[in-house]
């Protein structure tokens, strides 16, 4: 059995810059952090060689992989000519939640791919490989940053150029500084999920039509560009700033970005300590997140007491994969990274 572990991610600032209706005219950046939340994917040869059996949020007991419902495994399976397994999907995290579930289970998916028949991709090979099934295939109104987060893991700005080249900047600054910064973002979920596809199918038609969108996107970039640098240089207090200007940013560029509810919540965290947050994904549910002292997250919790609060924790790895055919003992699991 091969298993894989993909983080999902959080996306602080820049979103939306990663679509190509904006960075083939000019770079977008996405300033954002995998999480320590996973979707876990695994396979093994199935009893009925001839058949596939999928077990993820439905089940599926097919005689090829022309049947599969599934787009994405559809996709990725017919590529790697995958048939004969029995295969398993689960999530620390619903989907629809605005943390990039559906681009970490298309990178663990191709990672666990490889691994089944033998082959290596690098990091950059697999992100890439993602956003082709997602993007060109699929033709899902998406961007390129949460394939590149599930891959690399860890704290990033993301850089994306005309020539459809990707560029992953690791924010460098001190272990101190990193594990603060973690210690002072919280989430909470509002209790809903939803398909991102109507809010970014809105948000692409506006960069295409509307420039003032365009120019508020440009405004965004420079904003992630801004935060990395004082990032590394320590002011981690930065990004709570940011995330507020970030947000007011983001709910210019489609109606559906926000609603009565979630701009309720985020008011009420700024009476109580937050310096800023934002809405996680393209829009109108999943999980609010803000940047709050350690010494005020307890006033917030008690003026948000009716949702569920979550503690961030990074993950530094991306998307990795245990063998256990090559595993001598289950008490200590070997994790591996891409090439």
């Amino acid at each position: 059995m091969i298993i894989t572990r993909t983080p999902l991610r959080i996306s602080f600032v820049g979103g939306g810059s990663d679509m190509a209706e904006f960075y083939r005219e000019q770079c977008g950046a996405v300033l954002s952090a995998a999480l320590a939340k996973y979707v876990f994917l695994s396979m093994h040869p199935y009893f009925h060689e001839k058949k596939i059996f999928l077990k993820y949020s439905h089940s599926e007991l097919v005689d090829s992989v022309e049947q599969i419902q599934h787009r994405i495994i559809h996709e990725v399976f017919s590529s790697y000519g995958i048939t004969g397994v029995d295969f398993n999907s689960s999530a620390d995290v619903p989907a629809g939640t605005g943390l990039g579930s559906s681009s970490s289970f298309t990178v663990g998916l191709i990672n666990l791919c490889n691994a089944y028949i033998g082959r290596r991709m690098t990091t950059t090979e697999l992100a890439e490989s993602a956003c082709r099934v997602e993007i060109e295939r699929l033709r899902e109104p998406i961007g390129k940053q949460d394939q590149y987060a599930a891959a690399f893991g860890g704290l990033n700005l993301i850089l994306f150029h005309p020539d459809e080249s990707v560029r992953v900047e690791r924010v460098n600054m001190s272990q101190r500084h990193y594990q603060q910064l973690q210690r002072n973002l919280v989430m909470y979920y509002l209790g809903q999920t939803r398909s991102a596809s109507e809010v970014l199918h809105e948000q692409k038609n506006n960069i295409r039509s509307d420039p003032s969108k365009v120019a508020t996107l440009r405004k965004m970039v420079q904003l992630a560009r801004d935060l990395y640098a004082s990032l590394g240089r320590g002011d981690i207090d930065a990004l709570g700033a940011a995330l507020h200007t970030g947000w007011m940013y983001k709910k210019e560029l489609a109606k559906g970005v926000s609603n009565e509810r979630i701009d309720h919540y985020y008011d009420v965290a700024l009476r109580n300590g937050a310096q800023g947050g934002k809405l996680l994904g393209a829009g109108g549910c999943g999980f609010l997140l803000f940047y709050v002292a350690e010494s005020e997250q307890e006033r917030l919790d008690r003026a948000l007491t009716d949702l569920q609060a979550f503690p961030i924790v990074f993950d530094d790895y991306g998307s990795t994969l245990i063998d256990l055919n090559q595993v001598p003992t289950m008490s200590t699991p070997i994790y591996v990274r891409p090439a």
